[in-house]
C-alpha cells in the first residue's frame, strides 16, 4: 500500500513566539540569537547579494549578522518580538530593492523546536524539505493523492510541513505543486542538511556562503 499523506486534524498553527524571562530588576533582556529565512531569494525570486543582506542588517543595528549560503539564511543578534523584526527587514528590504520579500523570523529556541519535528530518517538531507510556516495552513489532501509519487510523504507539524521525497525534491510534481497543496499562509522551504546547519549555527556556529 502506497504511504498515505499525514495531515494534523486542524490548521497547522505556527510555532507561539518564545517567551522571553525579563532581565533582573525588570530591566530589557539583551540581544539574543535570532535566524531570518527569507522566502524566495536567489531561487527564482529576488536576486539578492549576501553582503548586501548583511549591511541592510547591520544598519538596523542587529548585531554578529552573519548569513549561511545563498539562498536567504540571516543570523543576527537583537532585541524584540520576531514579527516585530521580520517587519523591519521586510521594510528595509523593500525600500533597497523595491520588492515585497517575505522574512520568516524565529528565536534559536524556535528553529530547533521546528527541526526536531522533522519525522524522516533519510538516506540524504537533501531528500527531505521543511516548509517553514509564516502562519495557519491547510493540506488539500486530494491534490496530494493527485501529485504524489510512491514514496512521498507530506507530514504536518507545528510551524512547519515535512516532505520526503525519496527519487528527489526537483523531480517531484508534489514539490512543484506545494503551493497548491498546502494552502493558507506563505512558506519557505529549506532541505533538511540546511536547516540542521542552521540549527546549530544560530547559536554560535561560524556561518558560511557565497556572497
Amino acid at each position: 500500500m502506497p504511504p498515505r499523506a499525514k495531515a494534523a486534524p486542524a490548521p497547522t498553527a505556527p510555532v507561539e513566539a518564545e517567551q522571553r524571562p525579563a532581565a533582573a530588576g525588570g530591566a530589557e533582556p539583551g540581544p539574543t540569537d535570532h535566524i531570518a529565512l527569507l522566502r524566495a531569494v536567489n531561487v527564482g525570486g529576488l536576486t539578492l547579494k549576501m553582503d548586501r543582506l548583511r549591511a541592510l542588517a547591520a544598519s538596523l543595528g542587529w548585531q554578529a549578522v552573519r548569513t549561511h549560503i545563498a539562498s536567504g539564511n540571516l543570523l543576527f543578534r537583537a532585541t524584540g518580538a520576531e514579527a516585530a523584526l521580520g517587519a523591519a527587514l521586510e521594510a528595509a528590504l523593500r525600500a533597497e530593492t523595491g520588492v515585497e520579500v517575505p522574512c520568516l523570523v524565529l528565536t534559536a529556541a524556535g528553529l530547533r523546536d521546528r527541526v526536531a519535528t522533522c519525522p524522516f530518517t533519510p538516506t540524504e538531507g537533501k531528500l527531505v524539505h521543511g516548509l517553514m510556516l509564516f502562519g495557519p495552513i491547510t493540506i488539500d489532501e486530494v491534490r496530494v493523492a493527485e501529485l504524489r509519487a510512491p514514496g512521498e510523504e507530506l507530514v504536518a507539524c507545528p510551524g512547519v510541513v515535512w516532505m520526503h521525497a525519496p527519487d528527489g525534491f526537483g523531480r517531484s510534481k508534489l514539490a512543484e505543486r506545494l503551493d497548491r497543496v498546502v494552502r493558507g499562509a506563505p512558506f519557505t522551504a529549506r532541505n533538511l542538511n540546511t536547516l540542521r546547519a542552521l540549527v546549530g549555527l544560530v547559536g554560535g556556529g561560524e556561518a558560511t556562503g557565497a556572497d
